[in-house]
């Protein structure tokens, strides 16, 4: 199954008094920040209107589940979830099932189960297909959406296929108001709930794909470029990290490239426009320089220390270089993007802005599996846990050093051993059982394609060696390619607070990201 990514959400903005029959007396609302900003929706054009505004940008192949629960005889929207469709209808049932249990128990471990159930199917036309035949293709899986939130006991009021422009209704058959070539949908931003969700300060961020833009590698000729770089760098780099000296050189060379690198994007001049401001940074960071910084950001006790750039003004400069990091780790060095993308998700998620964390923190799964800290920053924003206690842990640790590492140009100290972590946990205390550890790819002097991938660089951990022969095999077969979700949704009854790991001398993260004593 194709897991392109999920955005989750717990706020509870919305009323709907009663189930919402599409066409007749349906009453959806939605409530800004504060219930101070109501707008309440009486048709499907109108829930269709509000997905949008209910995720925080416009979601495309994608199914979407929006809870509803009852509070003064009205239903107010509660947690969202988003997966990607499948490709292959044979993966429809599983992908149903995880999206509408993931919803379910995750908004019932918050204590308010949902009651009802609005669910959109997100799709645009392939070459020669309309809207119309991309609604039918889709109907049986809106028909196992339905099943399986009915096998809970939480019916799909609303079931809405959204594509090319217009909308359908699976639970309505009326051609008075729901007619067979669909409803066109309204220009975006002109509706009476846009204007609401604009004074409310509700903002919808483009496209699901332009948010993933900023993170993708670039496939240009540069590639090809960046490319040779990190083969010319890994050369080196990856021998260097394996020996405890040379180790500790990198991370003080890494950490000191990155506080330039930092200090030449704020100095940098603006630009208008998001594309404008990710092409202005990639021009200011060279080849050679992101080569050394991603190879440099595989060492664990380096990317711990690089995530202490997180509040006040290195946050700003340091998510623009770890997106540009991650846009740099291009073709063989796909994995390699788990680091930047983690960092990157995790400074946004500091900064408040949880639909990029989730979004690079999904990201960085799709990248590398089972990269731990990617999967517990992941789940720990998912349950809408407080990053304050991870930046707390994150604080501590740089004030061990005396407050040395500074992106402003301040003096940085080596880790001594009072300050080195333990290593990181094996790879096979990491994986589900049954599964193979990935390494990653560079390029020994002999120019032939191999495997590694730093790991655990502290006292008594190991760097993953090449597994892979000159020639290309892998030995033990092929690995079957396979990406994690973590879907959970709800309305959060209260900030819980957690240090994931890698945030603190003391470890104290359970995988289930929620700290412990």
């Amino acid at each position: 199954m194709t897991n392109h990514s999920e955005a989750t959400g717990s706020s509870e903005n919305g009323d709907a008094p009663g189930p919402v029959r599409p066409g007749r007396t349906a009453r959806t609302g939605y409530d800004g920040p504060g219930d101070e900003h109501q707008v309440t929706l009486r048709t499907p054009a109108e829930l269709a209107d509000a997905l949008p505004y209910l995720l925080g940008y416009r979601p495309e192949d994608s199914i979407v589940l929006a809870a509803l629960r009852d509070r003064d005889g009205r239903g107010r929207f509660g947690g969202r979830a988003r997966l990607g469709i499948p490709a292959n209808a044979d993966d429809w049932t599983g992908a149903a099932g995880q999206l509408v249990h993931g919803l379910v128990t995750g908004s019932e471990r918050r204590g308010v189960r949902p009651e009802q159930m609005v669910a959109y199917l997100c799709q645009e036309p392939a070459r020669g297909e309309t809207g119309r035949e991309v609604m039918e293709r889709l109907r049986p899986l809106a028909q196992k959406l339905r099943v399986e939130c009915g096998a809970l006991d939480v019916p799909v009021v609303e079931a809405l296929c959204i594509s090319a422009g217009r909308f359908w209704s699976y639970c309505c058959d009326e051609e008075a108001c729901c007619p067979a070539e669909g409803i066109p949908m309204g220009t975006p931003g002109t509706s009476v709930l846009a204007a609401a969700a604009t004074y409310a300060g509700i903002q919808v961020r483009g496209s699901l794909s332009e948010l993933r833009a900023r993170l993708l590698p670039r496939e240009n000729a540069a590639a090809l470029e960046q490319e040779a770089a990190l083969d010319a760098a890994a050369v080196t780099v990856v021998s260097r990290i394996l020996d405890d000296a040379g180790r500790s050189e990198v991370a003080e060379e890494t950490l000191d490239l990155a506080r330039r690198v930092m200090r030449r994007l704020t100095d940098a001049l603006p630009v208008s426009g998001v594309p404008a401001e990710d092409l202005r940074d990639d021009q200011l960071l060279g080849h050679d320089e992101a080569a050394a910084l991603i190879l440099g950001l595989q060492d664990r006790t380096t990317r711990d220390r690089a995530a202490e750039w997180m509040e006040g003004d290195e946050a700003g400069p340091a998510l623009r270089l770890w997106r540009a990091l991650a846009r740099r780790c291009v073709r063989s060095y796909g994995e390699h993007a788990a680091a930047p993308l983690t960092l990157a998700g995790w400074v946004a998620w500091s900064a408040g802005d949880e639909l990029e964390a989730r979004e690079a923190l999904a990201m960085a799964l799709g990248a590398d599996p089972d990269y731990l800290f990617a999967r517990l920053l992941h789940q720990a924003c998912n349950e809408g846990l407080d990053p304050e206690s991870v930046r707390r842990c994150l604080r501590a640790e740089r004030g061990g050093r005396g407050g040395g590492d500074d992106a402003s140009g301040g003096g940085e100290q080596a880790d001594g051993p009072a300050h080195r972590r333990p290593a990181e946990p094996s790879s096979a205390s990491q994986a589900p059982p049954g599964r193979r550890r990935r390494t990653r790819s560079v390029v020994p002097a002999d120019g032939a394609r191999r495997r590694a991938r730093a790991q655990g660089r502290e006292p008594g951990g190991r760097i993953g060696r090449p597994r892979t022969p000159a020639g290309g095999e892998r030995p033990g077969g092929a690995r079957t390619a396979r990406t994690r979700s973590h879907v959970s949704g709800g309305e959060a009854t209260g900030r819980k607070e957690t240090c994931v790991e890698g945030a603190s001398a003391g470890e104290h993260a359970t995988e289930g990201g929620e700290g412990r004593a």
